[in-house]
Formats: structure tokens, sequence, C-alpha cells
């Protein structure tokens, strides 16, 4: 079993950052990618950006330039630099990893809320 812990969320004035962190905990001998989804009410969860084990990154065309995804795998932990956020970006953030040497599942973190006011 593997535990996502996240952490950051918070009320910002639109044009602020925040910092989100997830850190590992539990089975995590073998992380692939981890990365962060976001969800409003009423709709779906959606990619944000992820971060594979080698560091390759991918993000959704809303955030681009305006969003950083890191990771340290020595600590078990995946990072999101959000600047510059507007109030569209206002939603609940999860963290996500794809965790197993053989057989691969993916686990959640209970999610961090990030409101950004205008």
């Amino acid at each position: 079993q593997v535990q996502l812990v996240e952490s950051g969320g918070g009320l910002v004035q639109a044009g602020g950052s925040l910092r989100l962190s997830c850190a590992a905990s539990g089975d995590t001998q073998c992380i692939s990618t981890m990365g962060w989804y976001r969800q409003t009410p009423g709709k779906g969860r959606e990619l944000v950006s992820v971060i594979s084990s080698g560091g390759s990154t991918t993000y959704t065309d809303s955030v681009k330039g305006r969003f950083t995804i890191s990771r340290d795998n020595v600590k078990k932990t995946v990072f999101l630099q959000m600047n510059s956020l507007k109030p569209e970006d206002t939603a609940l953030y999860y963290c996500k990893a794809i965790v197993g040497c053989s057989v691969q599942r993916q686990y959640w973190g209970q999610g961090t809320q990030v409101t950004v006011s205008s």
C-alpha cells in the first residue's frame, strides 16, 4: 500500500503563487509517474501536470508557462509550483502516483483545495 499526503493549498489572490507538495510513503520502492490533477464541482478530474521518474514532464495547455512540476526521488515527493494564478485555477487538486515494480497500481491523495480570488 502507498499513501500520498498533499499540502500547500490555500486561498490566494489572482496573480499570486502557491506551491503544492505530495509525499509518498509505504511500499514506494518503484514509483514511476507522479502528477497532479484537479477537479471542480460538476466536472471530471482533469490532468494538470505529470512527471516521469526520469524527469519528463507534461502540462495541460492552460497552465503552460505558469506551473512547474518537479520531484525529489529520494524523498518520494512531487511538487507543483503555481505562479500567476487565475480564478479559473480554483479547484481541488489531487496527487497521483503510479507504483509497482511488476504490477503497477495508481494511488491518489486526499486532495488539497486551491482557491484563487479575483
